[in-house]
C-alpha cells in the first residue's frame, strides 16, 4: 500500500475506533450476554474477538520489527478461539476496557513503526501478508463487526472511504475465484448501492436474486 493512501487507512482506524467506543460507552451486561448479528455468537464474544485481533496485529509488528515472521494468532486456529471464548462472558465494563486497551496498544504499534516494519510480513490465516497491508483488514474488522454486535451501527453507516477502497479489494478476490472472463459482478449487485454489494461480498447481506458471495468461506 502506499503512502498517502496507508495514511489515510490509518486515519480510518483510528477513526473507526473512536466511534465503536463511543458507541460501547453505555453498554450494559445484558447487552454484553444477548446475541450478535453473528451466528453462535454473543455480543461478548465479538468484542473479545476485536480486542484478541487488535492484539494479533500487534504481535506481527513486533515480530516485524525484530526482522521476524510470525503467525498472527499464537496457538493459531485453536489459540484464537478459545481465547475468545474465555473471554466472552466477561462484564461489559471489563469488555469496553479490553477493546479500548487493545485498540490504543495497536495504534501506538502503528505510530512507532520503522520503515523496516511496514516492510515486513506476517502469516495470517489468510496466508502471509504485507505489514503495510494490515491496518485495511483491521479498518475492516472495526467497521464490519460495529455492525455484528447489533447494537444500531448499520451498514449506510460504513464510512464512505472505507466502503469505496475495501469494495475495490473485495470485488478483485471475488473476480479471482471465478472462471476467465466471468469476472464482473452481477447485475443485481451492480445495481445495489456500493455500501450494500460490498455487504453481500462479505455474506453481511442477501440481495434478490444472489446466491452469497462465499469469500471466505
Amino acid at each position: 500500500m502506499e503512502g498517502h493512501e496507508l495514511a489515510r487507512t490509518l486515519e480510518g482506524g483510528v477513526e473507526a475506533h473512536r466511534v465503536l467506543l463511543a458507541a460501547l460507552g453505555s453498554l450494559t451486561d445484558e447487552q454484553a450476554r444477548s446475541a450478535s448479528l453473528l451466528p453462535g455468537w454473543s455480543v461478548g464474544h465479538v468484542l473479545t474477538h476485536l480486542a484478541r485481533n487488535a492484539d494479533s496485529h500487534v504481535r506481527l509488528f513486533s515480530a516485524a520489527e525484530r526482522g521476524e515472521v510470525v503467525t498472527q494468532y499464537e496457538g493459531g486456529a485453536a489459540g484464537r478461539a478459545a481465547d475468545i471464548e474465555a473471554g466472552a462472558q466477561r462484564s461489559a465494563s471489563e469488555l469496553v476496557h479490553d477493546v479500548r486497551a487493545s485498540a490504543e496498544r495497536l495504534e501506538a504499534a502503528w505510530a512507532s513503526a520503522s520503515p523496516a516494519c511496514w516492510a515486513g510480513s506476517g502469516i495470517t490465516p489468510l496466508g502471509t501478508a504485507s505489514i503495510s497491508d494490515l491496518p485495511m483488514r483491521r479498518w475492516r474488522e472495526a467497521v464490519v463487526h460495529h455492525t455484528d454486535l447489533g447494537l444500531g451501527y448499520g451498514i449506510d453507516a460504513w464510512p464512505t472511504h472505507y466502503v469505496r477502497t475495501d469494495l475495490v479489494l473485495l470485488t478483485m478476490q471475488w473476480a479471482s475465484r471465478r472462471p476467465m472472463g466471468l469476472t464482473e459482478l452481477p447485475a443485481e449487485a451492480l445495481a445495489a448501492s456500493p455500501g450494500h454489494r460490498l455487504a453481500w461480498l462479505f455474506g453481511r447481506l442477501d440481495l434478490p436474486g444472489l446466491a452469497p458471495a462465499n469469500i471466505f468461506g
